[in-house]
């Protein structure tokens, strides 16, 4: 029992492959944001470094500052015989700051914070799916140096070096109520249990690591700009993470201290993609004041197979060490977006995009409730001065639903019957963001 429920605890870690598509932040810019996230090619300025390095070096200031941020509000939920389940997470708030300076004409230099991986999800300790997951919170961060050349009038080039770490905080049940039911039935016992028995706190913070995001931008005419970037993929390891055990009452532990204790003792290591990112661009100017965009993001989540799982005790390695299936799919993402200019300090956006998903529904975990989403946009600047602008937008997304999603999870008691958890999901977010871009 020791053994299984300590390869439990290790599957566990999979949610924090919750660095994938429902935490791949594209949220980034207040302004963008209300334009469907476009940007590849587009002039930004100092925002240019995330969306497209080589967009700064038609940046027109000396010194360029824009901060953003976001607060999504997430929801989902799962209907599981019959029972509808609903999460109750706090907001996340990604957030992005970019720094821009002339160094010449033609050369620009900069710096950018920024979140690209980061959310949370809470579906609580007792729901059906516990043993799946009951809560995830994961950080990561980026701080990136970039320069931008124009190398001609109308080409240019840009590269930054993205160092990326990150956090992962993530709870799950061990055993199922009906599983402990069952032993206490065995033993003679008239108690049962409602609650889940016993969950596992998994803890741990991803290494810095070097990634580079690079691009190019071509002014083909007044009218017509087209764009390329590329984010390379990074490796995010959890070198040491913490594990722990908490119980539902002292009956359960009292039956499962014994078994369950080597948990408490366990040290990890795990290593999750933040997939390549690459990304091709066209805009265009009709008139002086309308820009339509648009966008597409290939991420190469094809390259997730698996985590692994090291336990870093001789005495648990060469038993517990896990190879776990995740077989992610490649993801498309598409954005369209408009922006017209009312007057000179007034400028409103719309927007929309198509997120496809990457996972597999072979491996559907709650953890991350893959499914194609659908997300309008609007947005608005206003600039009371000229070196000053307040931006401001509402990005809506709506998933399509995924039914009859299907996971198998361990039965630690009796291992030659797995149990198998199929609900139906539906996920919706509201994400307003608010900023400001400084001019010098």
């Amino acid at each position: 029992m020791t053994k299984k429920l300590l390869v439990v605890g290790a599957m566990a870690i999979a949610a924090s492959a919750a660095f994938a598509e429902g935490y791949q932040v594209n949220t980034l810019s207040a302004r963008q944001n209300g334009m469907g996230h476009t940007g590849v090619a587009q002039k930004l300025g100092a925002e240019s470094m995330i969306f497209n390095p080589a967009g700064m070096a038609w940046m027109d200031q000396n010194i360029e500052f824009s901060g953003s941020f976001t607060a999504i509000f997430a929801h989902a939920s799962a209907t599981y015989n019959g029972i509808k389940y609903n999460t109750d997470n706090n907001p996340s708030t990604p957030m992005a700051f970019n720094l821009g300076m002339n160094v010449y004409n033609n050369l620009k230099a900069g710096v950018s914070f920024y979140t690209p991986y980061g959310s949370g999800i809470n579906w609580g300790d007792n729901w059906a799916g516990a043993v799946l997951n009951q809560s995830v919170d994961l950080k990561a961060f980026t701080v990136q140096p970039t320069l931008a050349w124009q190398i001609l009038p109308n080409l240019s080039i840009g590269a930054g070096a993205m160092v990326t770490w990150g956090t992962v905080d993530l709870n799950k049940g061990l055993l199922t109520p009906e599983a402990m039911n069952g032993l206490l039935a065995s033993m003679g016992s008239p108690i049962t249990f409602e609650d889940t028995p016993a969950s596992i706190n998994l803890k741990g913070k991803a290494a810095v690591t070097v990634g580079i995001n690079v691009g190019a931008m071509w002014d083909i005419n007044q009218q017509w700009t087209v764009g390329a970037s590329y984010r390379s993929k990074m490796n995010l390891k959890v070198k040491k993470g913490e594990a722990s055990v908490r119980y539902a009452n002292d009956m359960a532990m009292s039956l499962l201290q014994n078994s369950v204790g080597l948990i408490n003792q366990a040290n990890f290591e795990a290593s999750m993609p933040a997939a390549s990112v690459l990304n091709f661009g066209v805009s265009y100017k009709p008139i002086n004041k309308l820009i339509l965009a648009f966008d597409v993001q290939f991420t190469g989540w094809k390259t997730y197979k698996e985590l692994n799982i090291h336990f870093l005790s001789d005495q648990l390695a060469d038993k517990f060490d896990q190879n776990l299936t995740k077989d992610y799919n490649d993801a498309w993402l598409f954005k369209l977006g408009a922006q017209y200019s009312i007057t000179s300090r007034f400028d409103i956006r719309a927007g929309f995009m198509v997120d496809t998903t990457p996972v597999n529904s072979d491996y559907y975990n709650p953890e991350t409730p893959g499914m194609t989403k659908l997300s309008p946009s609007i947005g608005f600047s206003f600039s009371p001065v000229k070196q000053f602008s307040v931006d401001a937008s509402l990005l809506y997304v709506a998933g399509l639903g995924k039914d009859n999603a299907s996971c198998q999870y361990p039965n630690i008691l009796n291992p030659s019957a797995p149990g198998t958890f199929t609900a139906n999901y539906s996920v919706y977010a509201w994400n307003p963001s608010i900023g400001c871009t400084l001019k010098f």
